[in-house]
């Protein structure tokens, strides 16, 4: 059980790391919208390499369950990725990030319905902790901006999507699918959507302005992407749905380091009290684990 605890602990210092890959991409000429394509893309590619030299059947998709891989790529990493830079844009950050990190709750829920995962007492001791470490670290005294029901709906259809991917992922682990098929399907539909819908001339022209350029591309779609996708999705083949939902919540805790070490920002009391909080979380879902070890 344990692999599959770290496994998910590192897909969400993964994700951690997309606020460094984005302001650089930025940089570079690649929009957010564009970092979505790029990312996508290119982990697509890379989960279809890693299909051809592993087994190359596990490709086939029966029709009957293409529904799964629609629901993770567009219904979740499209939908989710669209509500949130549109939260972004009509509210504080702070606030947008905190009805993002409903997700955990979303998913503990949607659990307890589909897959008939129990909700225990430690279960939700540690959602509590996780989403007030989430708030804590997202700076939800910092909001200046008023929030509009067009912002609340965005902000939490953002943590729907974003929880959505966990469970149409456990639909089709469920269903026999390997991993890597589930994440190359998610990111394969999730780029063709973000093509169809943004322009993507302008970032596709900007990867391949340089050869330093494409191989920064290449690296956001492996390290923001491709990996924290296999770990995550490997981690659901060990974990409940919901726990796993919960670890990955380690994902601000990382934003915000990166933020200190790298653009060298401000650790303030509170965010390190999120911090903390977070930590608490994980450590009481691993001493669970252990228990039932």
């Amino acid at each position: 059980m344990k692999k599959y605890v770290l496994s998910v602990l590192a897909a969400g210092t993964l994700w951690g790391t997309m606020g460094f890959f984005t302001r650089t991409l930025a940089g570079i000429g690649i929009d957010s919208t564009g970092a979505i394509l790029v990312r996508c893309a290119f982990a697509a590619v890379m989960f279809a390499l890693t299909l051809l030299l592993t087994d190359g059947k596990q490709f086939r998709v029966a029709p009957r369950d293409f529904w799964c891989f629609f629901g993770s790529g567009v219904c979740s990493l499209l939908f989710f990725t669209y509500c949130y830079f549109n939260a972004i844009n009509l509210m504080d950050l702070s606030t947008a990030a905190i009805l993002l990190y409903t997700a955990p709750s979303i998913v503990m829920i949607l659990s307890l319905i589909l897959f008939r995962e129990r909700i225990t007492p430690k279960k939700v001791v540690a959602l509590i902790l996780a989403f007030a470490g989430c708030c804590l670290v997202s700076g939800i005294t910092g909001g200046t901006r008023s929030l509009s029901v067009q912002g609340l709906l965005f902000g939490l259809g953002s943590g729907v999507g974003y929880a959505l991917y966990s469970i149409f992922a456990r639909f089709a682990l469920d269903r026999g699918y390997s991993s890597n098929t589930i994440n190359f399907y998610s990111c394969l539909l999730a780029a063709v959507g973000t093509a169809l819908i943004w322009n993507p001339a302008p970032a596709v022209h900007a990867m391949f302005a340089t050869w330093s350029s494409f191989g920064f591309c290449v690296l956001a779609g492996l390290v923001t992407c491709y990996l924290p996708y296999f770990l995550y999705t490997y981690g659901l083949t060990g974990l409940e749905t919901g726990k796993a939902s919960i670890l990955a919540s380690v994902e601000p805790v990382v934003a915000t380091l990166v933020g200190i070490f790298i653009f060298h920002e401000t650790l303030t009391p509170v965010a390190l009290g999120g911090i903390l909080l977070v930590l608490a979380a994980v450590v009481l879902l691993n001493l669970k684990e252990h228990q039932k070890a």
